[in-house]
């Protein structure tokens, strides 16, 4: 499968897959890959949002640009509109699989599969920690990022 857009989630779309998206972003852009980045939250309460003040300390701090990301829900034309969706934890997961057209399930998957750094399957929710939970984070995108990027590159 090409893949020509990732579209991240979580489920608030204001501290994992905003961090994600500016990774991403960043990455790719530094290896000169051409790929459609966004991101998007399984809720829609933070609609409109820019990310968490924290996530983009955490993220501005190793470089990462935040600019022009705001929080929004996740729609069913995005299982048409991007190769990869890529869900930040289970249960995030469970409710893309659960609004997802059939024909297009098979884009859904949790965003660590990418990583093999780290033992976790999940990216944990920092959002009631405190900064270190920013800071693992990032650790665990980085990661997930740079096996992504080898895939789609490969």
């Amino acid at each position: 499968m090409e893949i020509k857009s990732v579209l991240f989630i979580c489920m608030g779309n204001i501290c994992r897959s905003p961090s994600a998206e500016a990774v991403f972003r960043h990455k790719a852009k530094h290896q000169f890959v051409d790929v459609n980045i966004d991101s998007a939250g399984t809720l829609g309460a933070h609609k409109g949002e820019k990310p968490d003040p924290r996530s983009q300390k955490a993220g501005v701090n190793r470089g990462y640009d935040f600019s022009g990301i705001k929080a929004r829900k996740v729609s069913v034309d995005d299982f048409a509109k991007f190769s990869l969706i890529l869900a930040m934890d289970n249960d995030n997961l469970k409710n893309l699989l659960k609004i997802a057209p059939d024909e297009y399930k098979y884009k859904v998957k949790l965003f660590l599969e990418y990583g093999d750094k780290y033992p976790e399957t999940e990216v944990p929710d920092p959002y009631y920690g405190g900064s270190r939970g920013f800071e693992f984070v990032l650790d665990l995108i980085e990661d997930a990022s740079d096996g992504l990027l080898a895939e789609i590159t490969k």
